[in-house]
């Protein structure tokens, strides 16, 4: 059985999160328990998820996991794109940050058709 950390996914999603605290930084004092706690929560709820449902003992677990990391990723992209509306966010930062978000929604996209097939009862051909 594979480790969570060795899943690209996973590492895609944590450097998801490590990029989130960097662009959050600079953020406005005002916005520390706005914004700021908001976006970071998101962001490491998605590879948390992801270990958290590859922790649990069947594939629908796993399944519904991945579905929350794709919630979290989805309000992680929407508040990214409000930070910056609000001037938060370099308009070169948020095209790096939509490019990680949209290969790591690929990513979990992937990883949810793998589970969902492996859930999906074996098709047998009738005999002629």
């Amino acid at each position: 059985m594979q480790n969570y950390r060795d899943l690209k996914v996973w590492q895609s999603a944590m450097q998801l999160a490590k990029s989130v605290y960097r662009i959050t930084a600079p953020f406005p004092s005002h916005e520390t328990y706005g914004l700021t706690n908001q976006l970071r929560r998101a962001a490491v709820s998605i590879p948390s998820n992801l270990a958290e449902g590859h922790a649990r003992s069947t594939t629908r677990d796993y399944l519904r996991f991945v579905g929350i990391a794709q919630g979290s990723l989805a309000e992680a992209e929407t508040q990214i794109e409000l930070a910056h509306r609000l001037g938060y966010v370099p308009a070169d930062d948020l095209r790096t940050m939509f490019e990680q978000t949209n290969e790591l929604g690929r990513m979990l996209h992937g990883l949810r058709s793998a589970l969902t097939a492996k859930l999906a009862p074996t098709s047998l051909t009738p005999e002629s």
